[in-house]
């Protein structure tokens, strides 16, 4: 293990393209649970039948807005979340030009919050709000609220929508198409904190054509195989090895 950690600090520092690619499991340590683990929303306890999976689809969202906004701001929407070491880190690589981009499967806008500036959210961010009638912007502060009400916009009256992508919704295709050209002119690619199940965010792993494709996530995934460098370990140890 102590050597996969020497390639990669030993990497990083020969390394001036780098893109990040990250997941949930980069956010636990910020008091976000991931969505996989014991604890995580896939395994949320329910009042009825309906699984999160569906509460969290297009079609639930229109036909059952409130039972929607329960569970999205009871299991997805943390706004006093701040990033933790791993966000600051990839943060300050950026500045000194190291990493060129971050790909994240994540909605908390903790990337940007530690300082990220060029990052492509591919589910969006529960910062960005949208009236459904007229599209007016409201940011989360406007429509969070404890009582898990369905925020409505005050020009028109018309149901907000998260800019999230809910299952059955498509991603977005200029951020696809970033992610793909970011990964595919990095001579390195961190994959940290996801379980690469989740397509097809997942599939553009395969777009590397770098020297040095790392995998740091707890548990193992499909790609390990692949990678030049794989640390199953916590996020918080591996970012402090690198910091001293």
């Amino acid at each position: 293990m102590q050597d996969n950690y020497k390639k990669l600090k030993d990497a990083i520092e020969k390394s001036n393209n780098i893109v990040i690619f990250s997941g949930a499991g980069l956010s636990t340590n910020s008091g976000i649970p991931d969505f996989r683990s014991a604890n995580g929303i896939y395994n949320a306890k329910l009042k009825s039948n309906i699984s999160p999976e569906e509460v969290i689809s297009h079609t639930f969202f229109v036909h059952y807005p409130e039972e929607f906004y329960d569970f999205y701001f009871d299991k997805m929407v943390f706004p006093d979340a701040m990033p933790n070491s791993a966000h600051k880190y990839f943060a300050e690589l950026e500045k000194m030009g190291k990493v060129k981009a971050v790909v994240t499967q994540n909605i908390d806008d903790l990337h940007q919050m530690a300082g990220s500036k060029n990052v492509i959210e591919l589910h969006g961010s529960i910062k960005r709000n949208y009236c459904m009638n007229c599209n007016t912007f409201y940011d989360l502060n406007h429509i969070y609220n404890k009582e898990h009400k369905v925020p409505r916009c005050k020009i028109c009256g018309g149901i907000i929508k998260p800019d999230v992508v809910l299952y059955e919704e498509s991603l977005n295709r200029e951020d696809i198409d970033n992610a793909i050209y970011y990964i595919s002119h990095a001579d390195m690619l961190i994959v940290i904190g996801t379980s690469l199940v989740v397509y097809p965010a997942s599939s553009f792993i395969n777009y590397f054509k770098g020297n040095n494709l790392v995998l740091i996530n707890k548990s193992t995934t499909q790609y390990d195989n692949m990678a030049d460098i794989l640390i199953n370990d916590d996020i918080k140890n591996v970012i402090e090895y690198l910091k001293n």
